[in-house]
């Protein structure tokens, strides 16, 4: 039997991630962090969610989320802006005995009179660390046929250490029920991941979060899916489809410059499931009669007078007369002056490179320039 949608609440963890790409993240969440010229990371599970009929999510925030705030603003481009359900913004401290949470058990107990107020009946749980385009509604149902505990959106693939080590990694038997599970573990090769979106019943939750508080316990992956593995019925959904993880900047680099490919770009962004963001009323971009641009992505509001080469540029960057920009990623309203080159980089927001600077770094390290700066 099909579930009714509105009875599922979705959670998105806008912080959990944020020391895998530091530099980005100090002065905002993960989920605030700009993407593929136009996005911010949150839009995708935010998005997936208001496409699969979950009218009620909440975004647990835990520092530094002031452009979060300005970015979701009444969650009108989600159709999240209602009376009964909508966007709900859970800041730390929400509960008078939790603090500043260590893990996700913890940052959910700040969140469980929000919880237990809903009523909603199922709940699914997602981080900002995913870019994906996925339809949750086969997933809930999947997880309510089996009769599942836990159902855990996971995908089995060839991995390096990097990977596997900012990853839970999960061996499950033919039905799909998990039978061990290691959390960051120091391995490479075949294996399954987790993609840190989970399902269960809000009843079941709220059991999980008032019994593993009261044991200390705050690690989600730990304490409840490594520790209770033989105890619960913890199934995997395989997820087969196109995504990125980001767990460092050069997956970060990467995940932008994959994008440039159309055949990439057609497989995350389907016209029938949208990504929604916030909306800035820019101006096409304009390009100079001498102008070169060549493989790359450019958004709105941008003036390009030099050369662009395999570089994905944001909303309102600027390209002097003369100046070369190759293997970039150009965050919203950059400035490159006349004559400057610049090669494997990224620029924050608000960004200048002075006119005649040469800039240059490894493709496989790609150099960052923090938000604001002048070189």
């Amino acid at each position: 039997m099909a579930i009714n949608m509105g009875s599922v609440m979705g959670i998105i963890f806008a912080n959990m991630h944020d020391n895998t790409i530091s530099e980005i993240t100090k002065s905002r969440t993960m989920g605030s962090v700009l993407f593929g010229g136009r996005y911010r990371l949150i839009d995708f599970p935010l998005s997936n969610m208001a496409n699969s009929g979950v009218s009620e999510v909440a975004v647990i925030t835990k520092e530094n989320y002031q452009s979060l705030l300005d970015h979701l603003g009444s969650a009108r481009e989600w159709d999240l802006a209602r009376k009964k359900g909508g966007l709900h913004i859970l800041p730390p401290f929400g509960n008078v005995e939790a603090g500043l949470y260590r893990g996700r058990l913890e940052a959910l107990y700040g969140g469980i009179s929000f919880l237990k107020a809903s009523r909603t009946e199922y709940v699914i749980l997602s981080d900002c660390d995913i870019i994906a385009t996925i339809n949750y509604k086969p997933i809930v149902n999947a997880h309510v046929e089996s009769g599942a505990d836990i159902t855990m959106v996971t995908n089995t693939g060839v991995y390096t250490s990097d990977v596997v080590s900012t990853s839970t990694v999960v061996t499950a038997d033919e039905a799909g029920r998990v039978k061990g599970v290691l959390h960051k573990p120091a391995i490479s090769g075949e294996c399954t991941i987790s993609l840190n979106m989970f399902v269960m019943k809000k009843s079941f939750l709220i059991e999980l979060l008032e019994d593993g508080i009261a044991r200390g316990h705050y690690s989600f992956e730990r304490d409840v899916l490594q520790a209770k593995v033989d105890e619960l019925n913890i199934r995997t959904y395989e997820f087969n489809e196109y995504f990125s993880k980001i767990y460092s900047m050069q997956s970060f680099f990467k995940a932008n410059i994959d994008l440039i490919d159309p055949e990439n770009s057609r497989k995350l962004y389907n016209p029938r499931r949208p990504i929604y963001t916030k909306v800035r009323d820019n101006a096409p971009s304009k390009y100079d009669l001498e102008c070169v641009v060549k493989n790359s992505l450019i958004a709105d509001g941008c003036i390009i007078e030099g050369e662009v080469e395999n570089s994905v540029l944001f909303r309102g960057v600027k390209i002097g007369k003369g100046a070369k920009v190759k293997n970039a990623i150009l965050m919203q309203d950059t400035v490159i002056e006349p004559n400057a080159v610049v090669t494997n980089i990224i620029t924050d927001k608000d960004v200048t490179i002075g006119e005649n600077r040469l800039i240059s770094s490894s493709e496989v390290h790609p150099l960052y320039i923090g938000k604001g700066a002048s070189i």
